[in-house]
C-alpha cells in the first residue's frame, strides 16, 4: 500500500497505524471481558439462584455486578473500534456511551453505600437494626440510580463521532463551549471522585476506629479490608480524575 492511498472508515487500519498504545489497549479491554464478564455473571447468578437471605451488603454487591457488567459487555465493540473504526452509527455510540458513564456513577455510589453501610453496621448497631427492613435499602438503590442516570445525561450531549481524520471513533469528548468543559469536567470529578471518597473515607475512619477499641480475632483482617477497600477506591478512581483536573486547568489556562 503506498502513502497516497486512503483508508474508508469501514477498513482495517494499516499495520503501521497500529500502534504499541492501541495493542496494549486492546489487551486490556479484552482481559478485562474474558474475566469480568464471566465472573460478574457468576456473582449474580449466585446471588439470585442461592442466596436466600439477602443482607444489605448482598444487595448491593448485586447491584455493583450489574452496573460492572453492564459496562464490560460493551467492551467487544470499543475493542473492534480500535482497531478498525466505529462503524455501528451515532445512535448506539450515544447509548454506550451513555451507559457506561451511567454505570461508573452507579458503581461509585454503591461502593459509597456500601461504607455507610458498613459503618452503621459496626458503630451503631442499634441504628442499623431498625434499617434492617428492605425499604430503606430499596429507596436508596432507587435514588442512586436515578442520580446516576442524571449525571450521566451530559454524556451524551458531549459525545459525536468523530471524523475528521477518514475514521470514526466514539470516544472523542467534544464540547461547544469552555465554560460546558469546565462545567462537565468539575460535575464528573466532584460527584465521581470528590464526595464519594470523602464519604468513604470518614465512615471507614471511624469504622477503623471503632475497631481498635474492639477485641475479637478477626480484627486485624478486618483492619486490614477496612484499609483495602479505601486504597483500591484510590487508585482505581484517582488517575483517571487527575487527568480530568489537569484538563481542567489547561482548559482554565487558556481561558484566562
Amino acid at each position: 500500500m503506498n502513502d497516497s492511498t486512503e483508508l474508508s472508515p469501514s477498513e482495517e487500519m494499516a499495520p503501521e497505524e497500529f500502534d504499541g498504545g492501541t495493542a496494549v489497549a486492546c489487551v486490556i479491554l479484552g482481559l478485562s471481558f474474558l474475566v469480568g464478564a464471566p465472573g460478574n455473571l457468576l456473582v449474580i447468578w449466585t446471588i439470585l439462584r442461592h442466596v436466600k437471605q439477602r443482607s444489605h451488603t448482598v444487595v448491593l454487591i448485586l447491584h455493583l455486578a450489574v452496573a460492572d457488567l453492564l459496562v464490560l459487555i460493551t467492551l467487544p465493540l470499543w475493542i473492534y473500534s480500535l482497531v478498525h473504526t466505529w462503524v455501528f452509527g451515532e445512535a448506539l455510540c450515544k447509548a454506550l456511551v451513555y451507559i457506561v458513564s451511567v454505570c461508573m456513577f452507579s458503581s461509585i455510589f454503591f461502593v459509597t453505600l456500601m461504607s455507610v453501610e458498613r459503618y452503621l453496621a459496626i458503630c451503631h448497631p442499634f441504628v442499623m437494626m431498625r434499617w434492617k427492613t428492605k425499604s430503606p435499602m430499596n429507596r436508596c438503590l432507587v435514588l442512586l440510580w436515578l442520580l446516576a442516570l442524571l449525571l450521566g445525561g451530559p454524556s451524551v450531549l458531549t459525545q459525536p463521532l468523530d471524523g475528521s481524520d477518514g475514521t470514526e471513533q466514539c470516544f472523542i469528548r467534544e464540547v461547544t463551549s469552555v465554560t460546558q468543559a469546565i462545567l462537565l469536567l468539575c460535575l464528573e470529578t466532584l460527584w465521581g471522585f470528590v464526595i464519594p471518597f470523602i464519604i468513604l473515607s470518614i465512615c471507614y475512619s471511624l469504622v477503623a476506629a471503632q475497631l481498635r477499641k474492639m477485641s475479637f480475632n478477626s480484627k486485624p483482617k478486618s483492619m486490614v479490608l477496612v484499609h483495602a477497600v479505601v486504597i483500591a477506591f484510590t487508585l482505581c478512581w484517582l488517575p483517571y480524575h487527575i487527568i480530568n483536573i489537569i484538563d481542567l486547568v489547561c482548559i482554565l489556562g487558556k481561558k484566562l
